[in-house]
């Protein structure tokens, strides 16, 4: 077996369990899959996909702009203090 160097990272817990299921369901764990990425940095001297800023769909558009007014104006719109509170103004809109 060829010796190896331990390569230590931090990442998010919620983005390693995501990940860690995603490798298992192809049969890898992330030691694996980060060695086939450092290889692939090897062969094609670069970063192997490609790097996007991501595009949203309209709707997200609209709703990041919704959550920014309600932050700069947060007097302008209803808060609740619990969801009880909001159950019971849906229950009383039906009656």
């Amino acid at each position: 077996m060829a010796k190896t160097d331990t390569l230590n990272i931090r990442i998010e817990p919620n983005l390693k369990k995501e990940v860690e299921n995603t490798l298992n369901d192809l049969g890898m764990n992330i030691a694996e899959a980060v060695t086939i990425f450092l290889k692939q940095v090897v062969l094609t001297d670069s970063i192997p996909f490609i790097i996007k800023k991501p595009k949203y769909s309209e709707q997200m558009l609209q709703a990041i702009k919704e959550s920014d007014e309600i932050l700069k104006n947060p007097n302008n719109y209803k808060s609740y203090n619990n969801i009880h509170e909001v159950i019971e103004e849906l229950e009383n809109e039906d009656a």
